[in-house]
């Protein structure tokens, strides 16, 4: 996992390091032959150069030459420049959306643009360790099972489209609050789709789990409430529900989930991404973040896509959580988890 961004750190160290800082003679080197990073980053932010500055380099004489010259001067603009090019390579084929890792190279190349001393190596590559550890460590890491001590019953409440493994991953997570002794209740909270409710039950016998269920086209949110009351009567600790997704997210989704939430008051609300969609996982999670507001993310399939990049992509998008991520099939495949685990193999 994420061994091409790991090349791309100690290949950009190794690329600036062995730049030479120009001599005077290098002036006499065509200037327009290639627009030069200053140039196309101040162009990206539209921080427009002045021709008078451009003068200045040559008639200013109280005017430092190596400020000008320094980091930027041409003979290291375009190993520079390759090593970021390496960086977004290797981010995007770590399946780390398209956008975040635009975002994540702006914050970079900004940080060359406003600091004052001279760049290094250590100061860039450092830089984007440091966007990087921000996204998995600033949001504070959730105990759900610290969680489940506050309230009985503790209501989770799972959202995400069709496809990603949300019931699967509820059910796991459900044998994880049995591991620890905790008493569930399921809510077949999705209506909608056909077999979704069998599906659900079928999770339900294998783990012993009490479900709640009512007919095709009932009113989610009546299942919801029904499984509230039947937990508060037998003194269950967990409520767990599930909800119809579709194909893409819907008006008349949010609308549904809205209600639910309106009607139950969740405790907790997870949304469930797949590992394998890539720019999809980031709209799924900008989408149901902003309408619905979730409290934290399971990234399902990890194990069949070991680059990682969406548990990035969630993490930055949502600025909640990753909770859990899924392993495998088999109902204990749900890992805790661990930023700093990730982080010492990205970097």
């Amino acid at each position: 996992m994420f061994g091409r961004l790991k090349e791309a750190f100690s290949k950009f160290k190794k690329d600036v390091e062995e730049v030479e800082e120009p001599k005077e003679e290098v002036k006499e080197e065509p200037i327009e032959e290639k627009k030069s990073l200053k140039e196309r980053i101040a162009a990206r932010f539209h921080r427009e150069e002045k021709p008078e500055e451009e003068k200045k380099e040559d008639e200013a004489v109280e005017e430092p030459k190596e400020e000008k010259k320094g980091f930027f001067a041409k003979r290291s603009e375009d190993k520079i420049e390759a090593a970021l090019e390496d960086f977004e390579d290797a981010l995007i084929q770590n399946n780390i959306a398209y956008d975040i890792t635009e975002r994540i190279l702006e914050e970079v190349k900004e940080e060359l643009l406003e600091n004052k001393q001279k760049p290094s190596a250590e100061i860039i590559s450092e830089k984007l360790k440091e966007i990087l550890t921000e996204v998995l460590t600033k949001p504070t890491q959730i105990d759900l099972l610290a969680e489940s001590e506050k309230k009985k019953p503790f209501t989770i409440l799972f959202v995400g489209v069709n496809g990603v493994g949300k019931t699967t991953n509820m059910a796991k997570l459900g044998k994880y609050f049995q591991d620890h002794k905790k008493s569930v209740v399921f809510a077949a909270g999705d209506t909608f789709r056909a077999a979704a409710i069998e599906q659900l039950e079928t999770h339900a016998d294998n783990l012993k789990i009490k479900m709640v269920k009512h007919k095709y086209g009932a009113d989610p949110a009546a299942v919801a409430y029904d499984a509230m009351e039947h937990a508060k009567a037998k003194k269950l600790d967990v409520v767990m529900i599930d909800t119809a997704g579709r194909q893409h997210a819907s008006e008349d989704l949010m609308k549904e989930l809205q209600k639910i939430k309106r009607v139950i008051h969740p405790d907790f609300t997870i949304l469930v991404v797949d590992a394998l969609t890539g720019n999809d996982a980031v709209e799924q999670a900008r989408y149901f973040s902003q309408m619905i507001n979730i409290d934290g993310t399971i990234v399902a399939k990890t194990d069949a896509d070991e680059r990682g990049g969406a548990i990035i992509s969630a993490g930055y998008e949502t600025g909640k959580p990753i909770l859990f991520i899924g392993t495998g099939q088999d109902y204990k495949d749900l890992e805790q988890f661990n930023p700093k685990k990730l982080l010492k193999k990205i970097i």
